[in-house]
């Protein structure tokens, strides 16, 4: 019989569910009209079950996630990890298991971060379903019933009060002193009023329609009905959803950067491959011999170990910004984070405290007077006085929070026991003998006390007619405070009492970070979903805005601050700065960010408030909350990139001088000038742990007074690729000129142009530790690691040359002293240019500076 019943009710339905746009702007009978539904019985059950069959649950849309395999092998396809393979098979080939061990150890590494980030956004959109309450009441026949949220419908009508979280997108039929937090949507600190009477704009964003509740928020006041309009993906929650889903995390300048690499070494190791064994078959040598040597120099032209001193660069800096307060949920980030030219920065919780205070009175009798928590003299309310005490305590009788309470009462409250008041005490001594709460209609809050009657609420209803009171709300607004007015008397006859500034108070530590973040040329914008004065208050405050800014290009969607925006808006805004070619980093903590967060180079959420919903889209998550955490952060990217950028240098000249060896040697005279066992044994102690340790540099000491890196700067500029080439050729001929003239004497010329290499690069790894500092000016504590790799490198040269065993593997032969330190000598002669040069070029730009 139920099911028949459903059946015909769903008959009579059309065949989708009556949409409506905007109720918000529509009466609230309107809307329960067009749903089909009565306020005051809500649907049936079978009309329920019915509209549930053409409506679907109440969730959030979800995709299955793509299978662990397929993840995979979408990041096996990336072009370094393709090369990495290309060289875990080549070093298999020639029997280098170990190297080829330690590349496939990467593989796994980069891979599983690949993994485990593209599952990012599940988790987010995960963690917005769960935000669903599990329950609510609606009236099914005019019963209230219990059901799961899941069973919501439009035209479901929803019994709500204080402490239910609304189960979807609702117009709000009745209302008894009704306040919602919104915060997860809208980023406001406050709890907002919500009301049936009210008609909104139809355009109005979330904040501003006064007659609706969204699914996800909080009842924190008041009692009401509301009927279904929208569920599922059709709630606020489910366009945040969709959002989430269609726009994905961009790529970071160090992938991008890598990836570029990585496909020009592939050509250039390739070609090289391809030439050596071309010459080397011109020359008569056995087809077998030259394969073996051309895929061996084309392993030793790709620094193999690049993923392996970038991913232990990265770990390294996530363990250093973790002890302060920066949780790292993307290993990439931490160096985009060096590539940021603006942060986009939320309001509520980052710049502000998120907690209301009373910041400023004024009376009559003793005008406007800040409040810093020091004593208010005068009379009280109850010894007749009519100044600043008389004012707190009024505020105190007409307020329901207990001292230490949040909210705009709490505020008052608060600034009351700052002020000497006795809350306890005074209440008692002056009880209340009927109260009127606070509603959207009246938009006071009135209370009688006897023959005292005190009124509480907005200026506008309060003291209209009291110019001198109007003039200082005019004021208090332009600062982007809120202000309540207090009126007393006896019933019929009240007067201005005085008015009550709130405000969410800057964080200390927030103008600082705003500067810092200037000084080293991050570009800051405000987005917030707060008001427009309050949003230019703060900014100027902190920083946000300042004299020598440069003007704002609203055809272009820039400007310094962005007020009133919804979830759309903020992405929009993270959209317009990365297309006028920024890399944008975007703070935030509720709901509403996630998808801006998802969509910014670096999405930063904040820990100790933000929403799971956030943390899950962002990047970052700082566990003080403190701005400043994210500028020290910024100094560990920019510190990664200059470590990865060494190692790149270091390395590439290396590979490129071995190649220009086995190249040019044949010419020389050098029928094969390296064994193929050589090669990469001199690549293997060469790129190895050196490689590593230069990962572990320190910071350069300008590293946050020099502004951000061009997004379009690669890992190599133009000086980088001149270095690059002038040490090869320093190497090439070092080396090779050393060999001609052991050659010349009969000697083990190819063992000493094996040691000779190893040694010059060695050498070259010790100058990488900065661009700007001596190398002798250097103190060894500041990366002890580098010493011990290359003393550790030097070592395994050595043996290869005179352990029996791994010579015999090698090739190479017994070397004397002399041969030793003509090979030391050669050695230092890159190493000695290179810090000439490095000082040359620091004291042009010391003197380019100072002009």
């Amino acid at each position: 019989m139920a099911r028949a019943a459903a059946r015909h009710a769903a008959a009579l339905l059309d065949a989708r569910l009556p949409g409506i746009a905007a109720p918000w702007s529509l009466a609230a009978n309107d809307v329960a009209a067009r749903l089909r539904t009565d306020p005051g019985r809500g649907l049936t059950a079978a009309e329920a079950d019915a509209r549930l069959a053409v409506a679907g649950p109440n969730d959030l849309p979800h995709e299955p996630p793509r299978s662990l395999a397929g993840s995979v092998l979408a990041q096996l396809r990336e072009t370094m990890i393709l090369v990495l393979l290309a060289a875990a098979g080549l070093t298999a080939a020639v029997g280098d298991l170990a190297d080829c061990a330690v590349i496939l150890l990467v593989i796994t590494v980069n891979t599983t971060v690949g993994v485990l980030q593209e599952r990012r956004a599940v988790g987010a959109v995960a963690a917005l379903r769960a935000l669903a309450t599990p329950h609510a009441t609606v009236l099914r026949g005019g019963t209230p019933e219990r059901v799961a949220a899941t069973d919501l419908v439009p035209g479901d009508v929803l019994r709500i009060a204080e402490g239910d979280v609304v189960g979807a997108d609702a117009r709000v039929l009745t209302a008894h002193a009704l306040q919602v937090d919104e915060a997860l949507l809208t980023g406001e600190s406050q709890p907002v009023d919500r009301s049936p009477d009210a008609v909104c704009a139809a355009a109005a964003g979330p904040a501003d329609r006064t007659t609706m509740l969204h699914g996800g928020t909080l009842v924190v006041h008041g009692t009401g009905t509301a009927v279904v309009v929208a569920t599922g993906s059709g709630t606020e929650l489910g366009r945040i959803a969709g959002l989430l889903r269609e726009r994905t995390a961009p790529d970071t300048p160090l992938q991008r950067r890598l990836a570029t690499l990585g496909r020009r070494l592939s050509v250039l190791a390739v070609a090289a491959c391809a030439l050596v064994v071309v010459l080397g078959l011109l020359r008569g040598e056995a087809w077998e011999l030259m394969l073996v040597a051309g895929i061996s120099l084309a392993v030793a032209a790709i620094p193999e170990s690049l993923p392996a001193v970038v991913a232990l660069a990265l770990a390294a800096a996530t363990r250093r910004m973790a002890e302060h307060g920066a949780i790292v949920r993307s290993l990439p980030a931490v160096e985009a984070l060096g590539s940021v030219t603006v942060l986009a920065v939320d309001k509520t919780g980052t710049l502000t405290t998120g907690h209301p205070a009373c910041v400023a009175l004024w009376t009559s009798e003793d005008g406007e007077r800040d409040l810093d928590g020091s004593a208010v003299p005068g009379r009280g309310l109850v010894d007749g006085g009519r100044g600043s005490r008389a004012l707190l305590e009024a505020a105190v009788l007409a307020s329901d929070a207990a001292p230490g309470g949040g909210g705009t009462e709490g505020a008052l409250v608060g600034a009351a026991v700052a002020a000497g008041v006795d809350v306890a005490a005074l209440r008692a001594a002056v009880p209340r003998t009927g109260v009127r709460p606070f509603d959207a209609v009246h938009r006071s809050m009135r209370t009688d006390h006897g023959d005292l009657r005190i009124v509480k609420g907005a200026p506008e209803v309060v003291v209209p007619r009291d110019r001198a009171a109007q003039d200082v709300v005019a004021a208090w607004a332009a600062r982007g405070h809120r202000v309540l007015a207090v009126a007393v008397g006896r019933p019929g006859a009240l007067g201005t009492l005085g008015l009550l500034a709130t405000a969410d108070p800057v964080r200390p530590d927030a103008r600082p970070a705003v500067l810092a973040a200037r000084a080293a040329g991050i570009h800051p914008v405000m987005i917030t979903g707060d008001h427009p004065g309050t949003a230019a208050a703060v900014a100027e405050q902190v920083g946000i805005v300042a004299a020598d800014d440069p003007p704002d290009d609203p055809a272009r969607g820039l400007r310094a601050v962005y007020a009133r925006t919804d979830p759309a808006g903020k992405l929009d805004i993270v959209s317009a700065w990365q297309r006028a070619g920024h890399l944008v980093a975007m703070t935030g903590d509720g709901v509403n960010d996630a998808p801006a967060l998802r969509a910014a180079d670096v999405g930063v959420a904040m820990g100790r408030r933000g929403t799971e919903v956030a943390k899950e889209a962002a990047d970052l998550v700082l566990t003080d909350d403190a701005l400043g955490t994210l500028v020290a952060a910024v100094a560990e990217g920019r510190r990664v990139f200059d470590n990865v950028r060494r190692f790149v240098r270091y390395g590439v000249s290396g590979g490129l001088a071995e190649v220009l060896v086995m190249l040019v040697g044949p010419f020389l005279g050098f029928a094969l000038p390296l064994l193929p066992g050589q090669i990469l044994w001199v690549n293997l102690v060469t790129h190895g742990l050196p490689g590593v340790a230069i990962g572990s540099e320190v910071a350069e000491p300008d590293v946050l007074t020099r502004p951000p890196r061009s997004p379009r700067e690669g890992l190599l500029t133009g000086r980088g690729v001149a270095d690059v080439v002038g040490v090869a050729l320093l190497i090439t001929a070092g080396c090779l000129g050393l060999a001609l003239w052991s050659a010349a004497r009969g000697g083990p010329w190819q063992t000493l142009l094996f040691a000779t290499l190893a040694l010059t690069q060695l050498g070259v790894a010790l100058t990488t530790r900065s661009d700007r500092t001596p190398f002798w000016r250097m103190s060894p504590a500041g990366n002890p690691f580098l010493f011990a790799a290359v003393a550790t490198s030097l070592a395994a040269t050595v043996a290869g040359v005179h352990l029996p065993g791994l010579s015999d593997l090698l090739g190479t032969e017994p070397l004397g002293p002399l041969e030793w330190g003509l090979a030391v000598a050669v050695a230092v002669v890159p190493a000695v240019v290179i810090e000439t040069v490095e000082l040359v070029r620091a004291r042009a730009e010391a003197r380019h500076t100072a002009t």
